[in-house]
Formats: C-alpha cells, structure tokens, sequence
C-alpha cells in the first residue's frame, strides 16, 4: 500500500523536474537560434537542434508520466504501466533525428561553404551560450537532486522520464561547452574547421545518448525480467514453503515503472486435496505479493508431482518399454 501511494508522490516530482527542463529547453532554444543566427554560427545552431529536440522530448515525458498511470481495462489488463517506455523511446528518437543528425549536417555545411564572423557575433554567441549553460546545470542539479531523493543512481535512474532527464541535462551541459570552445577556437584561429568540429562532436554526443536510452526502452518494451534480486526473493520463498516439492519454473516480467508479472509453476507435494491446493495457492500469492512489492500480478500453475509423473508415464506418452 505504502509503494502504491509513493508512486503518485514520485510522479509528481518527476513532472516538477520535467516541467523545469522544459522550461529552461525552450528559452534556451530560441535564445540560441536568434545567436546563432546572428552570429552565423554552426556550432551554435546545433546547440539549438538539440534544445529544441530536448524541449518535444520533454513533451513526450509528460505524456508517459499521464497516460502510464491509467488504470487497467478490458483492452489492457495488465495497465499503461509500458507507455512510460514507448515514450521514452521516442525521446531518443527525437534526440536522434533532430539532435545529432541536424548537428552533422551543420559541420558539413560550415566545412563546404565557410563562415564569416564578426567580433560581435562571438560576443552574441557566447553570451547565449553562458546563459545556456547557466540554465542547463540549473536543470541539471534539479534533477540529480530528485535521483538522490529516489535512493540515488540505482533507484532514482529506474524512472525512464528521470533518466531522460538527466541524460539531456548532462549532454547539453556537455554540448554547450564543447560549442564554447568551438566558438573560442575559431575566433582565436580565423579557422571554421573548430567550429564544424565542435558540430560534429555534439552530433557524436547526441546519437550515443540516443542510442542508450533508445536501447533501454527497447529492453523494457519487448519485456525485461524483474531486478535478479527480486527474482532471488521469490525463488527463496517459493522454496521454502512445505508444501512446494519442486520450482520448475519461474518467469518475471516488468509492466511497468513498479509493477511486474509473475508466473511460476511448481510441483506439490503428494497428498493435497484440491481445497488444501487452493489454500496454498492464495497463500503464496499473498506471501510473494508481500515480499516483492513491485509483484501486483501473479500466476501459479501448481500440479501434484505424482499427476506429473503419471502424465510422462510411458502409458500416458504413448511410450513403449523392451521386454
């Protein structure tokens, strides 16, 4: 019960610390659009493909903290619990496409058809990108302050919305100092090649980030087993009660932020009647659900090892033995 009035609390910060990045993602955008521009910068305006990708990215997290949360239904029995992937995994999509890729394209374009700069221009570009800076480690601390609230790196990064977060924050913290030094090095130089670079490595940056983020949503989405620890948990209780001769099988799987399903069939021991089978049924279900908070849906297929053996008989296989 405890975990399930956690969740709604959770959520509501994860959408504060969203709705900060947002925020800080739109100014920033324009903000470096309008010096990009200005400043005829590649750098720059790769800077700004990747606020704006981050700004619909934050979009499509606020979707998955609202649509994730719905209750269960004929059309879905096991809840919305996966949105909070689907999302995500367009978020690294959108930093794919509109980040790194928009990024490449302004290296090359600075590297074929050059850039002239005036020293307003640099200034424009690096007051914009001071702000930027100051903004995205604002973000940024926002969020790592939410992860350390959660239980820190290995709880609080379970939260796909959070972890988008504050892979966004740190990338762009990132980006906008490897577009300072670009900046930096090409007005000291005259060379647009430092520029077109710093382009090209925050493409690199972006598709990395992309592709992580990108590939845990996958995982999630094609159906992950529970944390081994809570996988541990219930094989050890599974084992312990008297009544279970054997576990053949266990299967977890996460439906959501904090929900999992989980499926195990064991043999009993010989003797039970089909009430005392019932009985013991309900009572694991009830000790794992207990036991694995994130457990709320749970199966068992019991069987009676002697029926099992009877039915791989070799009269019930249709098997025959030698004289």
């Amino acid at each position: 019960m405890s975990g399930t009035n956690k969740a709604p609390k959770t959520d509501r910060r994860t959408r504060v610390t969203v709705l900060v990045a947002l925020t800080a993602n739109l100014v920033i955008a324009v903000a470096k659009a309008v010096g990009g521009l200005i400043a005829h910068s590649p750098a720059l305006l790769s800077e700004a493909a990747h606020s704006v990708a981050d700004s619909m990215n934050e979009v499509f997290l606020l979707a998955a903290l609202r649509r994730s949360r719905r209750p269960a239904d004929s059309r879905h029995p096991f809840g919305y619990g996966k949105e909070r992937f689907f999302w995500s995994l367009l978020a690294a999509v959108g930093i794919f496409v509109m980040g790194g890729c928009f990024s490449f394209f302004q290296g090359f374009e600075a590297l074929s058809g050059g850039a002239e700069e005036k020293f307003s221009g640099y200034v424009a570009g690096m007051t914009v990108l001071g702000v930027a800076l100051l903004a995205e480690g604002v973000s940024l601390v926002r969020a790592l302050h939410q992860v350390r609230r959660q239980g820190g790196i290995a709880k609080g990064l379970r939260d796909p919305a959070l972890r988008t977060v504050v892979a966004e924050d740190a990338t762009a913290v990132l980006g906008v100092s490897l577009a300072f030094a670009g900046m930096a090095l090409h007005m000291a130089t005259g060379r647009i090649e430092w520029e077109a670079s710093a382009s090209f490595a925050i493409g690199a940056l972006l598709v990395y980030v992309a592709y992580r983020l990108g590939r845990d949503a996958r995982d999630r989405l094609i159906g992950q087993a529970a944390d081994p620890e809570a996988d541990a948990r219930i094989r050890a209780l599974l084992a312990a009660q008297p009544e279970i001769d054997s576990v053949e099988a266990l299967f977890t799987m996460k439906t959501g932020l904090d929900t999992a399903l989980v499926a195990a069939r064991v043999d009993l021991v010989p003797g039970l009647d089909s009430e005392q089978v019932e009985e013991v049924a309900v009572r694991i279900k009830r000790s794992i659900g207990r036991t694995v908070a994130e457990a709320d849906q749970i199966f068992l297929d019991v069987t009676e090892r002697s029926a099992r053996e009877a039915r791989g008989s070799p009269a019930a296989t249709g098997e025959r033995g030698g004289a």
